[in-house]
């Protein structure tokens, strides 16, 4: 009995012993330091929004093409005698200078006996004026004495004759000058159909030549284009006047510009794609000055066209500026907010906006991700290029 009493208290001794340790180290324990939790912040790029006026500005497509593109026919018949140097495809062309020139003996010929003709039917009515004369002296007693009797009917024919000789001679006389064809306009030579010798006939194309002295470019406006432009649809300058455009092409290695004028506005809208066509004409495009480049038909451009003023208007990057008219603001205490703003006018590099926020606010125009209301924002003093965002 004594012996198993023995053997029940070691175990329990050991037991309360470990229990007595392990409290001791649980109550000397260190106790961790409490602290101020520290707020997470989001960094973003801001820039201040200015006050400013400006013009509102769309930024629209087209193709270059000439104002006048024809095929040069020729009116006369006869041997191609001879053809200017410049008549080859990309040849240019002032006005007034001759493409080619017929052979002009049948035509000299045909002048000479319109004139002989002309002299005849000159005579005839002389003949036929003095003829009436005497006729008249003769029936001066004759009462009521007929037409045919005085030669009236006489010299109404000898007059319709000269006049039809007259015209027989200008017609000569036309022909004659269209053995050189010339062009009304400066121009470049797109193809040529003909050469020296060739016998060539009435009607015959001889070339396809394009005005170099006004170039054209058709742009689509869309409904908010045209509103931005503040004219309407239909619309036509006044001349020297329109609109400000500038061209921009990438030729040759490098961008090239050129300024125009937005001078009409179609008075229709196309029912496809639901835009107005307007024309934009720029002048003398084949210019020589240093460094200059020709406004070539074909060339593919972007055109920057100045619309209505904008007063009293902010202007923000357009990455600043989210979907559904919203942007972000990082007030005082760098604490997002959210606003509904009116937008004015908006590019791609720029908004500007006529409410919804102040001069000096800060615009954030880079991506935050799940933006809500009060979320903790800092500032991050790097310069960063806008960003073009969706809604976030």
């Amino acid at each position: 009995m004594v012996s198993v009493l023995k053997r029940s208290i070691g175990p329990l001794v050991v037991t309360l012993l470990t229990a007595l340790t392990v409290g001791g180290l649980v109550q000397n324990a260190p106790q961790p330091e409490v602290g101020d939790s520290e707020t997470v912040r989001i960094g973003v790029y801001t820039e201040a929004a200015k006050r400013t006026a400006a013009s509102a500005e769309v930024t629209v497509y087209g193709e270059v093409r000439p104002r006048v593109q024809i095929d040069v026919i020729s009116e006369v018949a006869g041997r191609i005698t001879a053809v200017s140097p410049s008549f080859a495809e990309g040849g240019s062309i002032p006005a007034g200078e001759p493409l080619i020139t017929i052979e002009k003996r049948d035509y000299n010929v045909a002048v000479s006996e319109a004139r002989a003709r002309v002299a005849a039917r000159e005579l005839e009515l002389a003949q036929a004026l003095a003829d009436a004369d005497v006729a008249k002296k003769q029936l001066a007693k004759e009462k009521n004495p007929s037409d045919l009797a005085l030669k009236l009917p006489q010299i109404a024919q000898a007059r319709a004759a000269l006049e039809a000789a007259e015209m027989s001679l200008e017609r000569a006389r036309s022909d004659l000058e269209r053995t050189q064809i010339t062009l009304p306009f400066d121009a470049r030579i797109t193809q040529t159909s003909v050469d020296e010798g060739q016998y060539l006939g009435l009607g015959r194309t001889i070339a396809s030549v394009f005005s170099t002295d006004i170039a054209e470019v058709r742009l689509p406006f869309t409904d908010a284009d045209i509103a931005a432009l503040g004219v309407p649809i239909g619309y036509e300058a006044l001349e020297g006047e329109g609109l400000r455009v500038r061209l921009t092409a990438d030729v040759a290695g490098a961008t090239r510009q050129w300024q125009g004028q937005l001078v009409r506005l179609d008075a229709s809208l196309d029912a496809r794609t639901r835009t107005t066509f307007g024309t934009v004409e720029v002048r003398n495009p084949f210019a020589e000055s240093e460094g200059a480049m020709p406004m070539a038909p074909g060339l593919f451009v972007s055109a920057n066209v100045s619309g209505r003023s904008l007063s009293d208007v902010l202007a923000i990057p357009a990455a600043g500026l989210r979907a559904g008219g919203r942007v972000f603001i990082m007030n005082d205490e760098d604490l997002l907010e959210i606003r509904s703003v009116r937008v004015a006018h908006a590019t791609n590099e720029i908004a500007y906006l006529s409410s919804g926020i102040s001069e000096g606010d800060r615009v954030i125009i880079s991506p935050i991700r799940n933006p809500v209301p009060g979320m903790a924002l800092s500032a991050i003093q790097e310069a960063a290029d806008p960003v073009q965002l969706s809604a976030g």
